[in-house]
């Protein structure tokens, strides 16, 4: 079947976070994507309703079998049934495991730039945040084992939190560098929460790898945070799992979950996540190409019209990361002016952490029209504000 990734949904005064916005305004901030759901998937709800009575639901062994059978097809890694634990959202699994695993007081590793509501899960649950910079050549990221292993040793650091694949850049971590992330924290005794929601979503042809199947250190030490919604454009269904292969280590996931009441699902989200892997493969292969297709379109627009910015190179995710520093120093700043100046709505860096502050995050998971409307906004907003600066310069210098 050929599913048509070109239809443009009207979202607006539809209570959407991400479409709330004024008439004028073209949102590609928050990762959500404007795409139809495969249609199997809107069968399964559709058919769940129709039973008429929307009382409670329990996690069927079908569901648990449902990411298994995924995982083992998709991703070459054997997930036993028993590992799995039904959660309403990654992260609220997140903040559930910082709270179950740290104590008040004591310190959450993350490296940055990374997803910005980590934070919140730290914060707000009276932890401390330790940034633990990626490094940037200018051109790609990787990880600084150097400064890692020093923030790792710090006795309070007792939780790391890793994004793989890597939001907001899209990098795809090796299984050499997964690998070593789990000795060193295994050496200092800290406990991985490894969010992989964007697993799925790689380019054709790449593949991310589970950070627990890399090694049984890795396996033994880490709490795998997993889900159907970003994938299959299903947030609002709220279904997501953790996994969790250390018998101890679940035990204690398993209580916090259900302590904190994020373990029950709601009426549609065992069917929906069902349907989704037993039924969506081809919708998301067609998906990844179209994804894929818009990056290229991203990438010979910027370098053609707007060489000031440099497009971070991604293998996964449908999220772009906007280098601005060759014009710009805040890029909160550069947000608000653009979605003042054009009506873009686009993710300011800063919010990923201190390393962000000179980048965007556009969200191209789009029709190409909508996304042709988005890029243009931007090349116009982009040389209207270097004109305001090289003005301003100048009138300086006078």
């Amino acid at each position: 079947m050929k599913y048509d990734f070109d239809k443009v949904i009207d979202r607006r005064n539809t209570n959407s976070l991400k479409w709330d916005v004024a008439e004028h305004e073209l949102p590609m901030w928050v990762a959500d994507m404007d795409f139809p759901v495969a249609e199997p998937i809107m069968e399964a709800i559709k058919e769940k309703l129709q039973v008429g009575a929307l009382g409670y639901s329990i996690v069927p062994e079908a569901w648990n079998e449902a990411y298994v059978s995924w995982w083992r097809e998709r991703h070459n890694f054997i997930i036993q049934p028993e590992w799995l634990i039904f959660t309403t959202g990654v992260l609220p699994a997140i903040s559930s495991a910082v709270r179950k695993l740290t104590t008040p007081g004591e310190k959450v590793l993350i490296q940055t730039p990374v997803y910005n509501n980590f934070f919140n899960s730290i914060v707000n649950n009276g932890r401390f945040v330790v940034e633990s910079p990626l490094k940037y050549d200018g051109e790609n990221y990787s990880m600084d084992f150097e400064r890692l292993e020093e923030d790792l040793s710090d006795p309070q650091v007792s939780l790391m939190i890793l994004c793989n694949p890597q939001n907001p850049s899209g990098h795809l971590w090796s299984n050499y560098e997964l690998f070593k992330v789990g000795e060193l924290c295994a050496k200092y005794n800290v406990t991985v929460i490894a969010d992989e929601i964007h697993c799925d979503l790689t380019d054709p042809g790449k593949e991310y790898i589970p950070f627990a199947s890399v090694s049984d250190t890795c396996r033994d030490i880490s709490v795998t945070c997993m889900a159907p919604t970003k994938t299959f454009n299903i947030a609002g269904v709220n279904s997501a799992a953790v996994m969790v292969p250390d018998d101890f280590l679940r035990h204690k996931m398993w209580r916090r979950l259900n302590t904190d009441e994020v373990a029950e699902p709601n009426i549609i989200a065992i069917e929906a996540t069902i349907a989704a892997f037993g039924q969506g493969a081809e919708w998301l292969d067609q998906l990844r190409e179209y994804i894929y297709e818009n990056k290229q379109i991203c990438q010979n627009y910027i370098r053609d019209k707007i060489p000031e910015i440099h497009m971070v190179p991604s293998d996964a995710t449908y999220l772009l990361w906007l280098d601005c520093s060759s014009f710009c120093e805040d890029s909160v700043e550069l947000m608000e002016y653009i979605r003042q100046d054009s009506g873009l709505y686009l993710s300011e860096g800063a919010e990923f952490g201190a390393a962000g502050r000179q980048f965007l995050r556009m969200n191209i998971a789009c029709p190409k029209a909508v996304l042709k409307d988005g890029l243009a906004r931007l090349e116009k907003s982009i040389k209207s504000y270097i004109n305001q600066d090289n003005r301003m310069f100048f009138c300086e210098c006078e």
